[in-house]
């Protein structure tokens, strides 16, 4: 990327964009001009070509038919896979997250190829579906503090040997497997079953995909007032007594 610029790139928004998940995009955005940075934003739609000249992509949450669409389209455009091959950085989210996998169950019950970018594979759960507040402590070679988002999935992700777990839930099921992961990430690929947006609640993960886009190990800092307000108050009602 160029010194002073950044190309940012929403996946799909017209199909993968729920639980408030756009507004990923926009933290890292502003966050990003917050530091001085020239931001160029490109939203893609499911019928435009994805470009391979990103340095983040973002990808959000769905429903079943949605993502199933949105896998069959990655995977015949193939630009995501070959931004990730130049080094790009992806942080995905639920739907997202499973699509990034080998394979996942679509809305139909039949297993689905994915992108094969993370080295995870996604089942659908047999009881109740994973909602509520989750906190979580973040994989400790990652630098950051408390995970704190929202899940809602049916979704089961298991990590295969190549992936690690993005973070261990205190409270919340995660990646639904019993085991207390949640999330996975590789390299410069990242994925997570947290919504909220989880970028709002969590700024230091956006400043870390900067960091990583930069390459660079620290960023001038900011007003974070409102952020560490948001995460205080979520906190706070995740652990309040019932």
């Amino acid at each position: 990327m160029a010194d002073n610029s950044l190309r940012l790139v929403w996946v799909y928004p017209d199909l993968l964009s729920t639980y408030g998940d756009q507004g990923n995009a926009l933290v890292v955005e502003r966050r990003a001009r917050q530091r001085g940075l020239d931001v160029h934003r490109l939203d893609v739609r499911s019928d435009q070509p994805i470009p391979t000249s990103g340095d983040i992509y973002l990808i959000g949450g769905g429903e079943d038919r949605p993502q199933r669409l949105a896998a069959e389209r990655l995977r015949r455009d193939t630009g995501l896979s070959r931004a990730a091959s130049n080094g790009a950085i992806i942080f995905s989210v639920c739907a997202g997250y499973q699509i990034l996998g080998h394979e996942f169950i679509n809305d139909v019950g039949e297993r689905q190829e994915g992108l094969g970018l993370l080295d995870v594979i996604s089942t659908r759960g047999e009881g109740e579906r994973c909602v509520g507040d989750v906190l979580g402590d973040i994989d400790e070679r990652l630098g950051l503090p408390q995970l704190t988002g929202f899940e809602n999935h049916q979704g089961v992700t298991h990590l295969g040997p190549t992936a690690r777990p993005f973070a261990r839930v205190r409270m919340g099921k995660g990646n639904g497997t019993g085991d207390g992961t949640e999330g996975a990430y590789n390299d410069t690929v990242f994925g997570t079953y947290m919504h909220g947006p989880v970028l709002a609640r969590n700024p230091q993960i956006a400043d870390m995909l900067l960091k990583l886009a930069l390459d660079v190990n620290a960023l001038p800092p900011t007003d974070d007032r409102w952020y560490e307000a948001l995460r205080a108050e979520r906190i706070a009602s995740a652990t309040a007594p019932a």
